[in-house]
C-alpha cells in the first residue's frame, strides 16, 4: 500500500521538494499552504498530489484541512510539519510583540494544531512517522532573529516528547535542521545583503559559506531524500533524533 502523506507549506521550497519526492515514489500526498495559486499549480501538475489552502495558525482552518485529508487520503502514514515564517530582522529589545507572536502562532501553535489532529490517524497506520522541520537556528542562537530561533529550538522538545508519547504505537518522530538552502529565497537574501553592504552577490555568497566546512548551499532534494529515508522501512527504529543537514555549519547567520 502506498504511503499517505500530509505536508504543511508543501507548495514551495523544501515542502514542494518533499511532496514531489514522495509522489515520485508512489505516495499519495496532500499539501497544505497559504498560497492558493501555488497550491493550484502544484496539484494541477501532479495527479498524486492534492491540496488545501490553509493557515495552520487558525484552528478552524486546520479542522477543514483534516476533513480534506480524510476525504482525499482516507488515513495518514506520514506527517511533515514544514510550515513556518521567519519574522522581521531586529534585536530582541526592538522586536514588536505582534511580530514575535506571529512567528509563535505559525511555527509553534500551527505545528501543534496540525499534529494534534494527525495523531489519531497516525495511530491507525502500521508504520507512521512525524518529521518536523526545525532549522540551523534550532541548534544555535541567531542574532536579530530571536522569535525564529526560539520556536525552532522549541520544536526539538516538541518532537522528542512526541517520540516518547507515540513510540508505543510504532510512530517515529524526528526533527531535521537545514542550513542555508538553495533557491529563490536564498538568492534574494544574498542580493539584499549585497545591496545593503555595497558588495557583490559573489562576495556575500563567500561570506555566507565561511562558517561551513562544505562550501555549498543545501539542495532541497537532499532534504527530501532524508525525509523519505526517515519515514521509510529503514527508519522504523530512528526516533527522537535531530538531523542537521547544513554542510557542517558552525553558527546561524
Amino acid at each position: 500500500m502506498s504511503q499517505r502523506v500530509l505536508i504543511t507549506a508543501g507548495a514551495n521550497g523544501i515542502g514542494l521538494a518533499i511532496a514531489q519526492a514522495f509522489a515520485a515514489a508512489g505516495a499519495r500526498v496532500h499539501i497544505a499552504d497559504v498560497n492558493a495559486e501555488a497550491v493550484e499549480a502544484v496539484t494541477s501538475a501532479n495527479e498524486n498530489i492534492t491540496g488545501s489552502v490553509t493557515d495552520v495558525s487558525d484552528p478552524a482552518a486546520v479542522d477543514a484541512l483534516f476533513a480534506d485529508v480524510r476525504r482525499e487520503l482516507a488515513g495518514l502514514d506520514v506527517l511533515i510539519n514544514n510550515a513556518g515564517i521567519s519574522g522581521p530582522t531586529a534585536p530582541a529589545e526592538q522586536l514588536p510583540f505582534d511580530a514575535w507572536n506571529a512567528v509563535v502562532n505559525v511555527i509553534l501553535h500551527g505545528t501543534f494544531h496540525v499534529t494534534q489532529r494527525a495523531i489519531p490517524l497516525l495511530k491507525d497506520s502500521d508504520a507512521a512517522s512525524v518529521v518536523t522541520m526545525s532549522s540551523l537556528a534550532g541548534r544555535f542562537g541567531y542574532p536579530n532573529r530571536i522569535a525564529y530561533s526560539t520556536t525552532k529550538w522549541a520544536l526539538v522538545g516538541f518532537s522528542k516528547t512526541l517520540a516518547l508519547e507515540l513510540g508505543e504505537f510504532g510512530i517515529t518522530a524526528n526533527t531535521i535542521h537545514p542550513g542555508a538552502v538553495k533557491g529563490p529565497r536564498m538568492a534574494a537574501v544574498l542580493e539584499g545583503r549585497a545591496t545593503a553592504n555595497g558588495t557583490t552577490v559573489e562576495q556575500e555568497t563567500t561570506n555566507a559559506l565561511n562558517n561551513q566546512s562544505i562550501k555549498d548551499f543545501i539542495d532541497p532534494a537532499d532534504i527530501a531524500a532524508l525525509v523519505l529515508f526517515l519515514t521509510g522501512p529503514h527508519g522504523r527504529t530512528i526516533s527522537g533524533q535531530l538531523f542537521p543537514i547544513d554542510a557542517d555549519s558552525k553558527a546561524a547567520s
